[in-house]
């Protein structure tokens, strides 16, 4: 049993409660071998412990954690471990062209790095590619090398903790436990009591890439080791073979840009007067909001929803400050004042209040855009699978499918999912046309279309492999309508008291984090 304990200062109280570990971290010899559960309970420990201490004000405890936590062997092992070995980008190489794929590697960086402290290492530019966005547009990505990703992903472990005891409820982007879901349930809550009905649609111009180095440094003053994140800032990248500074902006594409970008853009609830008065509600607390606005953030896209079109106008002056304070402007395009009965868009949903024979009734579906997109992106899966075998294609095409359906699966969707049926039918049968050139559609619907293998639905025509294995293409319309139940408040992972809630919360809502990561990384 290791203790990880600290030398304080004569006249300084030591910090109670010593955290203790089952570890082999003084003498790793074997990357398989490491207690991943230790090592993990340690770090997680320490960052309740610096969300606790944020809680009660105790600034100074908070940062001899930060070091703590920072100078830690297991925080680097869990850095290396995500960077390396879980991240989807661990085959992706910075400007030194290096990448640690193997246990060995991976091994051989922890002793070399375990030998230096954050403060020490030197960041190197990083690497520009671009990606196409869904107008056509490219969006620049920033690729640190493994290193810095590595340490980056550590002074991360650190920061948000801190941060997630400041950051507003309304917020719901790059943040643990939070994601799409919440924050359109939030726009749910606050339009369903028909006081709201006037929406100011946002987004900001360039957000990662204009954001203030000096309004961020300012923001995390007292973080142990900033110097190391300005450097980052500052670190520039390489286009073409060509160096670039960078004087402004957080390098999309890194590890701690996103948690940056929040830092920055947190204040909007104080700049529209949001405030929130606590009530109980059964064995809990819940936040009502009876001030003239209500507000929901996704990383850069955000809505306010304002009571009428004149403070919904006015948002445009309210939000002058703000934005020069941090170097940034509103994205003209994208930028509107709409009333709620004509709807808008939001994380690939439109939010829309319809006029029905019971009266007004506000309803979220999968907006036109998302589901022209994923069509897209069946088609070009089919197409770029031509050649290949029919059990291929039901391999490749299941999780894409899962992941849409759970994605929409909490709002208004199953017109959606009969749509995207009869279009998924439509190109996997020419999928078999091409296949099977010289044979008649009667001989194909009876060597490929089966009922259910497990018997849970009737229908008779699902798409399935000739072999043995019994795979079977889905169907999104089988996918139930379950409604999100929205994260409470405030609430954080970091809060040691609500960790039966968030392991409740995790299972109950596994599919629809599959189905988020999916939509987010192929059509968003």
């Amino acid at each position: 049993m290791i203790k990880a304990k600290r030398n304080f200062p004569k006249g300084r109280q030591k910090m109670s409660n010593t955290l203790v570990i089952k570890s082999t971290l003084p003498n790793v010899t074997s990357w398989k071998t490491i207690d991943w559960t230790s090592v993990s309970a340690y770090v997680e420990k320490l960052q309740q412990r610096i969300y606790r201490a944020v809680s009660q004000g105790k600034n100074r405890e908070v940062r001899e954690l930060q070091r703590l936590l920072m100078r830690s062997k297991a925080a680097l092992l869990l850095s290396i471990r995500k960077v390396t070995q879980i991240n989807k980008g661990k085959k992706t190489a910075g400007v030194d062209r290096y990448t640690a794929l193997t246990d060995t590697e991976r091994l051989k960086l922890y002793l070399q790095m375990k030998e230096y402290d954050i403060s020490q290492h030197k960041p190197k530019p990083s690497y520009r590619i671009y990606i196409k966005k869904k107008n056509g547009k490219l969006r620049p990505l920033s690729i640190p090398v493994i290193k810095d990703r590595i340490w980056q992903n550590i002074a991360k472990l650190a920061l948000e903790p801190q941060w997630e005891y400041i950051f507003e409820p309304t917020s719901y982007g790059f943040r643990p436990g939070r994601g799409c879901h919440d924050a359109i349930s939030r726009i749910f809550n606050s339009l369903a009591r028909k006081k709201k009905r006037w929406i100011f649609e946002g987004d900001f111009k360039g957000c990662f890439d204009n954001l203030r180095h000096d309004y961020i440094m300012e923001q995390i003053k007292c973080f142990p080791n900033k110097d190391i994140i300005e450097k980052w800032l500052k670190s520039g990248y390489i286009d073409n073979n060509v160096f670039n500074e960078t004087d402004r902006g957080g390098g999309q594409g890194s590890i701690i840009s996103p948690l940056l970008a929040n830092i920055a853009l947190h204040g909007m609830e104080e700049i529209l007067g949001i405030k929130y008065t606590m009530k109980k509600a059964k064995d809990s607390e819940c936040a009502s909001n009876i001030t003239n606005y209500s507000m929901t953030r996704y990383a850069d896209d955000f809505v306010i929803m304002c009571r009428t079109k004149e403070q919904a106008e006015s948002v445009y002056t309210k939000l002058e400050g703000y934005l020069e304070k941090r170097g940034l402007e509103l994205e003209p395009t994208k930028t509107r004042v709409v009333e709620i009965t004509e709807g808008f868009d939001f994380l690939g949903f439109n939010v829309r209040v319809y006029k029905t024979s019971q009266g007004e009734k506000l309803f979220i579906k999968p907006s036109k855009d998302t589901i022209k997109k994923s069509k897209n992106k069946i088609t070009s899966k089919v197409k770029e699978l031509y050649g290949a075998n029919v059990e291929k294609l039901i391999h490749v095409l299941n999780p894409i499918l899962r992941g849409i359906a759970n994605y929409w699966s909490p709002v208004v969707a199953k017109k959606a999912f009969n749509n995207m049926d009869s279009h998924n039918y439509y190109v996997t049968n020419m999928f078999l046309c091409r296949m099977h050139s010289n044979k008649g559609k009667k001989w194909m619907f009876q060597r490929y279309y089966r009922t259910d293998y497990k018997g849970k639905h009737k229908d008779r025509w699902i798409l399935s492999s000739p072999n043995e294995g019994k795979v079977q293409l889905i169907k999104m319309s089988w996918t139930p309508i379950k409604r999100h139940t929205m994260i409470r408040h405030k609430s954080t992972p970091y809060d040691s008291n609500l960790k039966e809630y968030f392991e409740n919360r995790k299972s109950k809502n596994k599919n629809l984090t599959e189905g988020e990561e999916v939509c987010l990384s192929c059509m968003f």
